[in-house]
């Protein structure tokens, strides 16, 4: 399931990006993403988990609709997850999701541009470490599902292409299996990012 969700959505970027780029009115790019993530796992009862650092990488279709109006849908592979300590043990909760966000956007004309939008994200590994050495399976313990909202600012520079961004991602929907606990992601990304065939 988790293959062919993977195959469609990747598809969906690459068809949507050439489509549109052979409008004359309308711009089109391909680019590519990668960067760091600073996640938590927000729990109503129980544990109490702080933040740890990840990382994400992936590809993105920015895709200009009117001036100063793109629409940017990404597929994004991102650590995530938590980290904390009991009974004088450290552990960290690592969560791998692919996300796909599609983000509306206004672009200013120097570059800088505010976006948001949903983020659906499909869990492909979850792992639990105790300790300095025992890693445990647990992605029986969730939902392969977590949907959300993601939202943040960007910069590209118009003559090479390249940008930098930084993002909130919101998760509305419980990730655990067991309904009796709520847990939800939680975190923010920096990355940087480069398009293809750039016009400004």
């Amino acid at each position: 399931m988790t293959k062919v969700f993977l195959s469609v959505a990747m598809a969906t970027i690459l068809m949507t990006g050439t489509a549109v780029a052979q409008h004359s009115s309308q711009k089109a790019a391909i680019g590519v993403k990668g960067g760091l993530n600073l996640y938590t796992i927000k729990q109503a009862q129980g544990i109490n988990y702080d933040a740890k650092v990840g990382f994400n990488a992936g590809l993105l279709a920015h895709i200009h609709l009117v001036k100063h109006v793109a629409l940017q849908p990404e597929i994004v592979y991102s650590r995530q997850g938590g980290k904390g300590s009991g009974a004088g043990v450290a552990f960290e909760r690592n969560l791998d999701y692919i996300n796909v966000p599609v983000l509306a956007q206004y672009m200013f004309d120097n570059g800088f541009r505010i976006e948001a939008g949903p983020q659906v994200g499909i869990l492909v590994n979850a792992t639990h470490k105790s300790g300095n050495t025992l890693t445990t399976d647990v992605k029986s313990f969730y939902k392969t599902a977590d949907v959300g909202l993601a939202g943040g600012i960007s910069y590209v520079h118009p003559a090479s292409g390249f940008g930098v961004d930084l993002r909130y991602n919101l998760g509305l929907s419980n990730i655990n299996k067991d309904n009796n606990v709520k847990s939800t992601n939680q975190g923010g990304q920096l990355g940087i990012f480069y398009l293809f065939s750039h016009r400004h």
